[in-house]
């Protein structure tokens, strides 16, 4: 009877999870074109799908490598090239992450345990965002989860030699949805397996040795086949100077994340670097609520289980959450590349986990009053820092935040004398504490479902909605009715309908005709793809129907970094091609031949 309430009320948190990432689900159109149209070309041709491309035509690739475009690609393969498709395999990326969560530390600290973090990764502001969202930041969190769970496992006495090496490829896979970001959590899963697993040590390494294989081959493969791949016969690289998946993974999206040396980049807009990064105005909203409170609770956990021996369970999943928490943060915190706010939903498993298993143990101890007194300060804590996220939009829901404070306020007095209740109060008392820490998250969670969200760079709240810096200048266009007519005339005849600088420029048309447009310079417009030489030759060819003009954040920052190849075919196209309005945008024929010498 009590397993099958613990089973339904898992039921119901999956189903409230389910019904949070995918309400309305549509409303958000494409969500972030760049990935909505890599999508699209992945359903019409298989190279494309393969290799990420932004196109049909399979000119450069998206800045990323593609295992969210795969599932993506193959939902709108199967269902058709719309929203629903595009989104819907982010929503169930986020419901499975809760369930293996919630398996992961039931198998620590029980059921309840289980249900507390599963509905903290779930009720994050950030999660609520990225779940509903086509970046690949839900297949990557996801795979990490998977990871810490396999690791959680291979800890047992009985444990199969596989748990590590699945690990590995869990972590390989998230390599594949979002590069070196994955790597982040690998210090905490090998140093807590070589440190805790009941295993002799010689088997302990050999079983790391494996995984760390296995990642090798989960995550290197399909570098491997882009190297050997004939240049020719594949799209450009987008993110990379040189064509090359290397530099892409260890540069763009590797090292220069955080040096700030990103060639081809903007750099980090947010100027915010520093230790109270998490909790400032750009990401405090979306993942700060929860955070002082995990701390407070791993802390507590480990000096409760100081004395127990090395093998002891609980104390290596604290470790493990801990260490995934505290080696994301400090990299999100003085990153000095290109970070967005919505990142941070890396970091929502470990809060989530990290705190179930310091609460449940903090609670098993609250007849002790250190322990009820660690728990009194951190729903003091929580409801305080809720009143100040909360705050930021002080027009919204005014009185929530007096409500959660003042809750918050109560229920830790109550807390500091909990042994002295009787049983079934002290445990509604509990339960109050947890609604008015959860409170504030819920809130913004909700407030984010229930707003649309486009572009590149989304945000949480009921604020949110459009993505993107003031201007919009990562959405894509819109074109008009007649713009659309002329950019399917004669389509059949070239390569690509249309050209025009930016891949987000580009996702726009291709997305309103369901065309192949080229995306000149990728995704910021500085990627040497394709040279001026290779636009004349495709130009020469009849390849390349129209030519929009188009200004891009590297155009107008002046190109700190990267190719101008993109300005060139610019002002080449503007210098020998005669212009005209269509619906206000300005546009060349390609195939009506040079108006002056090139």
């Amino acid at each position: 009877m009590i397993r099958s309430k613990h089973y339904g009320a898992l039921a119901v948190l999956l189903a409230v999870t389910a019904v949070l990432y995918m309400w309305n689900l549509g409303a958000s159109g494409w969500a972030n074109p760049f990935y909505s149209a890599a999508a699209q070309a992945g359903a019409q041709n298989w190279t494309a799908w393969l290799f990420g491309s932004s196109d049909a035509g399979n000119a450069i690739t998206v800045d990323k490598t593609p295992a969210a475009l795969w599932v993506t690609g193959l939902s709108a393969r199967v269902f058709g090239v719309n929203p629903w498709s595009i989104l819907v395999p982010q929503a169930v990326f986020g419901v499975i992450a809760v369930a293996v969560l919630y398996a992961a530390v039931r198998r620590i600290s029980g059921p309840w345990a289980g249900l507390f973090a599963g509905a903290v990764l779930a009720l994050t502001p950030a999660a609520a965002l990225m779940f509903r969202f086509n970046n690949p930041d839900a297949l990557l969190v996801l795979s990490l989860v998977v990871a810490a769970y396999t690791t959680l496992r291979a800890l047992d006495d009985d444990a199969a030699w596989w748990w590590m090496p699945l690990a590995g490829v869990a972590v390989g896979v998230g390599f594949l949805a979002k590069m070196m970001q994955a790597f982040l959590v690998l210090p905490a899963l090998g140093a807590v397996f070589l440190f805790a697993a009941a295993a002799p040590l010689r088997a302990r390494l050999v079983r790391l040795t494996a995984a760390v294989v296995a990642l090798l081959v989960s995550a290197g493969w399909y570098l491997l086949l882009v190297a050997v791949w004939p240049a020719t016969m594949r799209p450009y690289i987008g993110g990379s100077q040189h064509n090359s998946i290397l530099e892409l993974a260890l540069g763009y999206n590797g090292l220069g994340r955080i040096t700030g040396e990103e060639t081809g980049g903007l750099g980090n807009m947010n100027s915010d670097v520093g230790w109270a990064r998490l909790f400032g105005a750009e990401m405090g909203t979306h993942i700060a609520w929860l955070l002082p409170a995990a701390a407070i609770a791993i802390v507590a956990g480990l000096v409760i289980l100081r004395r127990a021996p090395r093998t002891d369970i609980t104390r290596a999943a604290l470790l493990l959450w801990s260490g995934w928490l505290v080696v994301t943060a400090v990299v999100f915190s003085f990153a000095n590349g290109i970070l967005h706010p919505y990142y941070t939903v890396a970091l929502a498993p470990a809060i989530a986990g990290g705190l179930a298993i310091g609460t449940a143990l903090l609670w098993r101890h609250r007849t002790d009053i250190r322990a009820a007194t660690t728990l009194s300060g951190m729903v003091v804590i929580t409801g305080v820092l809720a009143y100040l996220l909360l705050q930021r939009d002080s027009q919204w829901l005014s009185w929530l935040r007096v409500v959660v404070v003042v809750a918050a306020i109560g229920c830790a007095l109550l807390l500091l004398v909990v042994v002295r209740l009787p049983r079934r109060v002290g445990v509604a008392v509990g339960m109050v504490a947890v609604v008015a820490a959860l409170a504030g998250p819920v809130a913004f969670s909700l407030a984010t479902a229930a707003a649309p969200h486009s572009g590149a760079i989304p945000s949480v709240g009921p604020s949110s909605g459009r993505g993107g810096p003031p201007g919009g200048m990562f959405d894509a266009p819109r074109p008009g009715a007649a713009l659309a007519e002329s950019l399917r005339q004669d389509a059949d005849q070239f390569t690509w309908a249309a050209a025009v600088v930016g891949s987000s420029n580009a996702a726009g048309y291709q997305l309103a005709t369901g065309l192949p447009v080229m995306a000149v310079g990728g995704f910021n417009g500085t990627d040497p793809a394709p040279t001026l030489e290779q636009f004349q030759a495709y130009v020469a060819q009849r390849r390349i129907h129209w030519f929009i003009r188009a200004d891009m954040p590297g155009f107008m920052f002046g190109n700190r970094s990267g190719s101008d190849a993109a300005q060139q075919i610019q002002r080449w196209v503007s210098a020998n091609f005669t212009s005209r309005e269509v619906d206000g945008i300005t546009v060349y024929d390609l195939s009506s031949g040079f108006t002056a010498a090139a």
